[in-house]
């Protein structure tokens, strides 16, 4: 019986320019908008961790050392807070920070695609699986999407999926379904952004991957395709053949926080999930709803 893999390292691709909510991410980078009061990153990084991650890759862009910032120390803050005698306040700070070397940078020089900015991290991955983590998709669930992947996982490729409306197939990765096994779905082929006339299924992958490392092999020569740019499904469709896919049907609710409308509904969702918050903020939608 082949040994399970160990998922060590996850990939979060955070080097775009976030233009949808401009003019707030004109100085600070889209994944540090905050959801309720901790960073988009944040609970990337807390999901990630929560599924044994042990080393943390982010493929960055310009302007972006605000990240960098958030999962570091912040002395002069620290400092502030331990004189006042505020622990509560200071644990926030500093508690749930990685252990030192935990954390890589790598930039992403030019806006080349998804594909592209998992490539970049390569010589940080080396010959291992690993998970890729897209911050914009948040996931309200009792045990983290990617806690659910990894302890299914047994090789392959594999991506978190969900069923769209038909008309939103050409806003996402689809599946073209060859059967299913209660969670898992396995594919005989991916297409990216199809119109939905042309769509094999409307099972969608969302922002959650894990991966064989062969496919930095397939992305160092893969050719630009939808939007211009080089593509992570075009990459895990070419792989069909030798390495299978299964997409993973996760347990909760995902919110595209690449939206505005997303983003607010995040921002709720995730405040009536709190124990402290529920009872105040369903106060203040009632008073809406009036």
């Amino acid at each position: 019986m082949s040994k399970k893999p160990i998922i060590r390292k996850v990939i979060f691709p955070v080097g775009g320019l976030g233009t949808r909510f401009l003019p707030a991410t004109k100085s600070m980078p889209k994944e540090m908008l905050p959801v309720v009061d901790k960073p988009i990153i944040h609970y990337a990084f807390e999901e990630a961790k929560a599924a044994g991650i042990e080393e943390f890759i982010f493929v960055t862009g310009r302007n972006k050392s605000a990240i960098e910032d958030h999962f570091d120390h912040s002395y002069e803050l620290q400092h502030t807070l331990s004189r006042r005698e505020k622990q509560k306040e200071l644990a926030l700070t500093r508690d749930w920070l990685p252990p030192a070397g935990s954390i890589a940078y790598t930039r992403q020089q030019e806006p080349m695609g998804l594909g592209h900015a998992v490539w970049c991290a390569r010589h940080l991955v080396g010959n291992e699986p690993f998970a890729v983590i897209l911050a914009d998709d948040m996931v309200l669930s009792p045990k983290g999407c990617l806690a659910q992947m990894v302890a299914d996982y047994q090789g392959g490729n594999m991506a978190a999926v969900m069923e769209v409306p038909r008309e939103k197939t050409k806003s996402y990765g689809i599946l073209d379904i060859a059967k299913e096994n209660g969670k898992l779905v396995t594919a005989k082929g991916l297409v990216e952004k199809p119109d939905p006339k042309d769509a094999p299924s409307n099972l969608s992958i969302i922002g959650r991957y894990i991966l064989d490392s062969s496919i930095f092999n397939v992305l160092e020569n893969q050719k630009k395709g939808s939007g211009g740019e080089i593509q992570l499904t075009d990459a895990m469709n070419d792989m069909i053949k030798d390495q299978p896919f299964y997409g993973y049907r996760f347990d909760g609710i995902r919110y595209d926080c690449g939206s505005r409308e997303g983003y607010l509904e995040a921002n709720i969702a995730f405040a009536l999930d709190r124990a402290d918050m529920k009872d105040s903020v369903t106060k203040i939608l009632k008073n809406f709803v009036k």
